[in-house]
């Protein structure tokens, strides 16, 4: 069966057709500027190898979007299907399930209307993730829509991980409490762990990249994690500015005579990396680290003691750990930010092989033989994640 698999944002569309006979990626893209003041839409596809942009005239809503994508899926000429029919499937990543979602399940009604009910938790991604629902039931009224979502995997943690010290009546009424996000990249990384480990053990899970939370699973199922009710919580990122006293938000407002919405827009898109350094990527500010700068030289070592304090609050919450994982852009690629992070974990008898270490993008042990603590740099692979579930529940009988 075939699989295509929809991340929907507020003006973008992103894309994989996946075969599930192999498990192989067939095409994939992203449609950018959809719904936007700019005259101009962009789309980018990569097929058979070969790679397709183009500037066009502006796509109005997602389901001109999702238009354009079935047609380029078909298209004789930069297409990978002969028709519509050949597509089993549609996949869909959904950000907040909040407390109703445990795992993965078939678009209904009642999903949709949940979906809905979440928006509050998600404001910014829920809404474009049912445009993308939306668009495709439109456009493939026939074809099983599967809703994968962001915070599932992180329900297995217990009250005393994920309630917040606030009066009982924000949990019950306004379901304040911690969610967790990029969970299906640290499901997919778990089971990899189990996999190669066997079960029971207890991992700590780093997904580092512009974006970035660290998950304790134990035998595979989560029992903390970094991210909060939002994905602001926990580590120093590329525009997030992570954990922090709550009263800064009340002390920014008053003095700058700011709303609450516009600090916490701040907060999310114009702090941590960007806004110590004036850039969001690692690799910008790594160089200027290594030019001399000194924002840039703070700015990677708070960034590295920040997940150094989660990786041993996570060795404390387990009462031990068998090993560490590193997965995402920064994760997978960054040779010199794992042997930083690892450096500061010694009394944990971590110990990391240069050699070994020297790999991006592809799975490896990184740490030596005699090291207490084994440490991996495992790739994500949130789309199959979505695909894999897409096809056990799409062909459900």
């Amino acid at each position: 069966m075939k699989i295509l698999v929809i991340n929907a944002g507020s003006s973008s569309l992103k894309y994989q057709m996946i075969d599930m006979d192999n498990e192989s990626v067939i095409a994939k893209g992203l449609v950018e500027r959809i719904g936007t003041v700019d005259p101009k839409s962009n789309i980018t596809h990569k097929y058979n190898g070969k790679k397709y942009e183009a500037e066009i005239d502006k796509l109005g809503d997602h389901n001109a979007a999702m238009e354009l994508v079935l047609k380029l899926l078909t298209d004789k000429e930069l297409g990978v299907i002969s028709d519509l029919s050949e597509i089993g499937a549609v996949g869909h990543r959904v950000l907040h399930g909040g407390e109703k979602f445990t795992a993965s399940c078939l678009i209904d009604d009642a999903c949709i209307a949940a979906i809905e009910e979440n928006i509050p938790l998600g404001p910014l991604h829920n809404p474009a993730n049912l445009m993308g629902i939306r668009a495709c039931q439109k456009v493939l009224p026939n074809v099983p829509q599967v809703a994968v979502f962001d915070t599932a995997f992180h329900q297995t943690m217990p009250p005393k991980a994920f309630r917040y010290g606030l009066p009982k009546h924000y949990y019950t009424d306004l379901h304040m409490r911690k969610y967790g996000f990029h969970g299906t990249s640290h499901r997919f990384i778990a089971g990899r762990a189990t996999e190669l480990l066997g079960e029971g053990k207890k991992v700590i899970v780093c997904h580092l990249g512009n974006g970035s939370s660290l998950s304790a699973c134990v035998n595979g199922k989560c029992v903390d994690t970094t991210m909060g009710i939002t994905p602001l919580d926990g580590l120093l990122m590329g525009t997030r500015c992570g954990t922090l006293d709550p009263a800064c938000v009340e002390f920014i407002a008053n003095t700058e005579g700011k709303s609450v919405s516009e600090v916490l827009n701040m907060m999310n898109k114009k702090s941590g990396l960007v806004g110590l350094t004036g850039s969001s990527d690692m690799r910008d500010v790594t160089a200027r680290f290594d030019a001399g700068d000194p924002d840039a030289k703070l700015a990677i070592e708070m960034w590295t003691y920040t997940v150094q304090k989660y990786i041993g609050s996570y060795v404390a919450a387990m009462n031990g750990c068998d090993a560490i994982i590193f997965t995402a852009g920064i994760g997978e690629n960054h040779i010199r930010a794992r042997k930083w992070v690892c450096e500061g974990l010694s009394y944990f008898g971590i110990k990391i092989d240069d050699e070994r270490n020297n790999v991006c993008g592809e799975e490896r042990l990184i740490s030596t033989d005699d090291s207490k603590i084994q440490v991996w740099v495992i790739p994500t692979n949130e789309e199959l994640a979505i695909a894999r579930d897409t096809l056990e529940i799409a062909t459900k009988k």
